[in-house]
């Protein structure tokens, strides 16, 4: 037994490599148990959670052993369980869409992914923390699974669940509204068992802290933070060999793109995408060229046009745009894809949702404001607040490879919403 009662106790579930457990560090909990599929992203949490205990492997197949080992080491209930399941499963067909379906003789294919809440809220139960945290898409409040007993919302199974001991609700939030410069919106499910959590449910409807950032500055909030606020000021590179690394930052670093491409990004304007660009000849300058869209089809599915000019429709010479080379005919084609694919994102407003892919210049709004590239690793790290943390990427003084820095960042919960979320709690719990 290695009980410490002064301390306030936490388990991550799904934990990824631990970025929205700083949030609870910060606030003096410990992170004792954590479980995360994947063993790179495992390495990454252990090494900067030491304290921890992890159990790296399927959760279904680690719940036991989880609530086994937290059950012999401590005697007293957790302070808080955090859960953030895989997101890429969560449907929009809703139980409406699923049940027409089954009268239909259908039978929907469910992603196995969303049954992953089924032993997260099993150790909920097994170890009844104070209080409990889902973190997910607000498409969760839309998907269903098959629990054995039927086919049941996520929300509706976590509260029939949970419902006689717990209280608590979904809550969609922009993490702009809690000073992270990113847009990014999130289902946040909060519940509780406490007597003052439950008062505080009753009073308010909501476990969540008010928001302190808004569009405009209140007597309440501050203005959001914007892109300029969090990474104006760092020396600038480029996406051309030998300027994409700052020599004084290893993570102020970007992918290397050819001439081509280098031109595309080159000749958009802040804000715009490269498949809008306009003539460049010297000689012509045309700016009426028609610009690129996207419409419904029959079938109501979102498409790009396809007929959009490469060209310029007055003097015919080459569009900066993006495109593609028939391999057979060397036929230069404009690029299939939305009006987001080389976009450029804005100075004054927060930055568009990191993903990880937000080192893909083709990704959704995410090439920086001025400069001829996209947004470094180091930026990402500065917009999803991970920055403000200490945290390490090296590992026996070796940088870990630069895709898992950009899907830890892309992946997680930014440590200062957890960190806000927490305090709110911890206030909570001494009023």
């Amino acid at each position: 037994m290695v009980d410490k009662k002064n301390k306030k106790k936490a388990i991550s579930l799904f934990c990824s490599s631990g970025i929205g457990d700083l949030g609870l560090q910060a606030n003096g909990v410990d992170t004792v148990v954590a479980c995360e599929l994947l063993p790179e992203r495992m390495r990454l949490f252990t090494h900067n959670h030491p304290q921890a205990k992890g159990f790296c492997g399927d959760i279904w197949d680690l719940k036991d052993d989880i609530i086994k080992y937290y059950k012999d080491r401590y005697t007293d209930n957790p302070f808080i369980v955090i859960a953030t399941p895989p997101c890429q499963g969560m449907s929009s067909n809703g139980m409406g869409t699923i049940l027409n379906n089954l009268k239909k003789g259908i039978r929907p294919k469910f992603d196995p992914r969303n049954k992953l809440i089924v032993p997260a809220v099993e150790i909920v139960k097994a170890l009844k923390p104070d209080w409990v945290i889902f973190e997910n898409v607000p498409n969760m409040t839309n998907t269903v699974i098959e629990d054995g007993k039927g086919v049941i919302n996520i929300i509706d199974y976590i509260n029939r669940e949970l419902g006689d001991e717990y209280v608590g609700s979904p809550q969609v939030l922009d993490v702009a509204d809690y000073g992270v410069p990113q847009h990014r919106n999130r289902l946040i499910t909060i519940f509780t068992h406490t007597a003052k959590g439950k008062e505080e449910y009753r009073k308010t409807h909501q476990l969540l802290p008010a928001p302190t950032h808004s569009e405009k500055e209140t007597i309440f909030t501050h203005r959001w933070l914007s892109l300029r606020d969090a990474i104006y000021n760092l020396p600038p590179i480029s996406s051309r060999k030998g300027e994409n690394v700052d020599p004084n930052n290893k993570l102020h670093k970007v992918p290397i793109l050819d001439d081509v491409k280098l031109s595309w990004v080159h000749n958009t304007p802040e804000g715009q995408s490269a498949m809008n660009n306009q003539c460049i000849n010297p000689d012509c300058m045309y700016q009426g060229n028609k610009l690129h869209g996207a419409k419904h089809n029959s079938e109501g599915v979102n498409r790009a046009s396809t007929d959009t000019p490469l060209y310029c429709e007055k003097c015919g010479a080459l569009l900066p745009r993006p495109y593609t080379i028939d391999k057979k005919t060397g036929e230069k084609r404009i690029m299939k894809a939305f009006v987001s694919a080389y976009k450029r994102m804005y100075w004054d407003v927060p930055a568009s949702t990191l993903t990880q892919n937000f080192q893909y210049a083709c990704s959704d709004n995410k090439l920086h404001p001025t400069q001829d590239r996209v947004l470094s690793l180091h930026e990402g790290l500065i917009i999803q607040t991970i920055a403000q943390y200490p945290y390490s990427f090296e590992i026996d003084g070796k940088l870990v490879p630069d895709g898992l820095i950009r899907d830890t960042i892309g992946e997680s919960i930014p440590p200062l919403l957890t960190d806000k979320i927490v305090k709110h709690l911890i206030d909570i719990s001494n009023s």
